[in-house]
């Protein structure tokens, strides 16, 4: 009762938070605009704000600013989820984007979308006078009326589908896949350069009024391509792939280029003047695979091992935030609609963003600020659907319910069978297999046992089914304080 008494006091002071945060030293009232730089498929320890192996200075610059959290989690382990939960505020569950909107049109998949009767954060934006954008990745539908601009999106200069070629814009079955708006319109360059020169050109023209800009960056996700490497899809391809440079090379390169691009964000906001205007987050939408690093956790994209999700995420309002500060907040991708609203003093309605918590407390209060008492997590496979509570992570499966190819080379190697490659330990896993008495779920306390070494539900039973019913609980209602008070 005592946590939840400071969660309500806290959260009884969000109005004055924000109206603290809006304010200007001049009076001015202008509300901020938003821009949200979303990585693929990027790891907790790909960058060296998080002590990672790829020298990354823009975000060392990002983050020295602003604050750096230590426990988020992209709400899906994969593509599609992950943006389903940002947008609409939900588990992706709800959204009905439960796993990844697939290119090849022979699976089911391939025909679901983002449906309109969803409210994205975008709609809300672009109806209280804001100018909305996206660049880059969709991965919410492949059919047009899936496409961003029925999602609020004024503006839309990318690709619809997973992945394209870096240069040639080709997705994984060969089909040009890149737009304005609704119409095919072939632009030629890599696609980092190209989704960094959009969203400049956008901060230029919309510099004297609000907006809400959502830069979705492909690196570094495969196929694996630098500015200066070959193309691999369409009648330009190169056949022989044998020449290619180590993957781990190119992966830094698109690492490299990437940050640069945040830089290049970050200083057009600066010589527009409105920096101190614009509240700008960082994320990936999942943890990295094989060829990235997830240090130091365990396990890759997909799965619900730690390393599956548990992302960098860095929050920059010059003025606003304190420059250089660290949380260990538990909070999510999923969060960001609720503070965007706090931010523009909108009240939520009680179907808008049910799972959506304000973060504004954890931006503004001490390091360990509570926002959220529990995630539910979705991992690539269903049965694995997990939630974490304080220190306690519940697993409803064996493994990691993600990509468990055993071929070492394969984009979906993972699991329980990645041990062997990796040198992670685990009580559940012997010789890369589950062992024959493993139990049939699994149980964690990341604060004695960060890197999910022990298995522990068979002495903690007790905690493990209190989680098991909290989940199941999850997900036949919401969880965001706005909807439960107004009985939704």
């Amino acid at each position: 009762m005592l946590k939840a008494t400071a969660i309500f006091r806290a959260g009884a002071t969000v109005m004055l938070t924000a109206l603290a945060l809006i304010g200007h030293a001049d009076g001015a009232d202008r509300r901020p605009s938003f821009v949200v730089i979303l990585a693929d498929d990027l790891g907790y320890g790909d960058t060296s704000p998080y002590g990672g192996w790829i020298a990354t200075p823009e975000l060392d610059r990002m983050a020295a600013e602003g604050l750096r959290f230590t426990d988020f989690h992209s709400s899906g382990n994969v593509c599609s989820p992950t943006r389903a939960g940002l947008l609409t505020g939900r588990y992706q569950q709800r959204a009905g984007i439960p796993g990844v909107v697939f290119a090849d049109a022979k699976r089911a998949a391939h025909y679901t979308g983002l449906q309109s009767s969803e409210v994205t954060l975008a709609e809300s934006l672009k109806d209280a006078g804001y100018a909305t954008a996206l660049f880059g990745k969709w991965h919410l539908g492949y059919q047009p009326q899936y496409n961003p601009v029925h999602h609020g999106f004024d503006e839309f200069r990318g690709y619809v589908s997973g992945n394209v070629d870096y240069h040639s814009h080709r997705d994984n079955q060969n089909r040009e896949d890149w737009w304005h708006g609704l119409e095919k319109s072939p632009e030629e360059g890599y696609v980092t350069h190209l989704i960094t020169r959009h969203a400049e050109e956008f901060i230029r023209r919309h510099r004297e009024r609000p907006f809400f800009l959502l830069d979705a960056h492909q690196a570094v996700h495969d196929p694996y391509q630098g500015p200066g490497e070959t193309i691999l899809r369409g009648p330009d391809s190169v056949a022989d792939h044998a020449e290619l440079r180590d993957v781990k090379d190119i992966y830094r390169d698109m690492m490299i280029e990437l940050d640069r691009s945040i830089g290049r964000t970050l200083s057009v906001l600066r010589e527009t003047g409105i920096a101190e205007d614009t509240f700008v987050f960082f994320f990936s939408d999942n943890g990295a695979n094989r060829h990235g690093s997830n240090q130091p956790w365990r396990g890759f994209k997909g799965g619900d091992w730690e390393g599956g999700h548990r992302v960098p995420f860095i929050a920059r309002w010059p003025g606003r935030i304190e420059a250089g500060s660290v949380s260990d907040a538990l909070v999510s991708n999923i969060d960001l609609l609720a503070t965007v609203a706090a931010l523009t003093g909108r009240k939520l309605g009680a179907d808008e963003g049910p799972d959506s918590f304000d973060l504004l407390p954890a931006f503004t209060g001490p390091g360990g600020t509570e926002v959220r008492g529990s995630l539910l997590i979705a991992p690539a496979q269903p049965k694995n659907l997990s939630l974490r509570r304080g220190d306690w992570m519940y697993i409803g499966a064996q493994g990691g319910g993600g990509f468990a190819e055993r071929k070492v080379g394969d984009h979906t190697f993972g699991g329980p069978a990645a041990h062997r490659f990796t040198g992670h330990v685990n009580s559940d896993i012997e010789n890369g297999e589950i062992r024959p008495d493993a139990p049939e779920a699994q149980l964690y306390h990341l604060g004695r046992d960060p890197r999910q070494l022990k298995n522990v539900i068979r002495e903690h039973a007790g905690v493990a089914a209190e989680l098991k019913q909290e989940l199941e609980a999850i997900l036949a209602r919401p969880t965001a304080p706005h909807a439960r008070s107004a009985g939704y």
